[in-house]
């Protein structure tokens, strides 16, 4: 479901990928795991298409994603990819409702569709009671839980998660976990997921190792 043949990457006088090859299969749990400089974060955007690669093919859903531009690219990014980084990125203005909205929206949906979606997201959460409440008043892992309802609001092919639950205490984090994995059982949610926590990557089904911009 998602391919990634070669993929390299440079910044100024440093390889940070040395051709990457990456395969994911739908329903999957992958996570990369490695030292920090590893290449990892790096990875991960590029396979969702948040950077280019310098050379390389990546594939998702059977699109040459590396080939895609302009509005194109951010179409379909919308309507395939959800995002999960360690900081929620929520926007401070909107309600937690309206935040889980938003990419809905943007992808021209009808704004009681997306809004009913939206609610069952979040009631399935466990945030039936906060849809009014902005961002600042939400803890820590109920904010998280609403940048995982934002990245679910379109029905992505895959979820990108970038270090989630590195801003979490153990107890959010471990709710963290087992929420991918229901994800995973009850919708066929596929993730891919970068990560320091062991916890997490223990119970991922694969777990893949990065050294020196390379999938060791």
């Amino acid at each position: 479901m998602l391919v990634a043949r070669g993929v390299k990457k440079v910044y100024g006088n440093v390889q940070v990928l040395k051709g990457v090859d990456l395969d994911v299969g739908r329903g999957e749990i992958v996570s990369i795991v490695g030292s920090s400089g590893a290449g990892k974060s790096t990875l991960l955007h590029i396979l969702g298409t948040l950077e280019h690669a310098d050379s390389g093919e990546v594939s998702l859903e059977g699109i040459r994603v590396d080939q895609l531009r302009g509005r194109n690219l951010a179409g379909f990014r919308n309507q395939n990819a959800g995002f999960v980084f360690q900081f929620h990125h929520l926007l401070p203005e909107f309600t937690a409702l309206e935040n889980v909205c938003i990419p809905g929206w943007i992808a021209g949906k009808r704004k009681k569709e997306v809004e009913k979606r939206a609610i069952e997201l979040l009631g399935w959460l466990g945030l039936s009671d906060r849809l009014e409440n902005k961002p600042n008043a939400l803890s820590g892992g109920e904010a998280q839980r609403v940048a995982v309802a934002r990245a679910l609001i379109n029905q992505p092919a895959i979820v990108f998660a970038d270090e989630p639950t590195g801003n979490l205490d153990s107890a959010n984090a471990r709710e963290l976990h087992h929420l991918f994995l229901r994800l995973r059982k009850e919708f066929g949610q596929t993730f891919l997921i970068v990560t320091h926590n062991e916890e997490l990557a223990e119970m991922s089904d694969r777990l893949l190792h990065m050294k020196d911009g390379k999938i060791v």
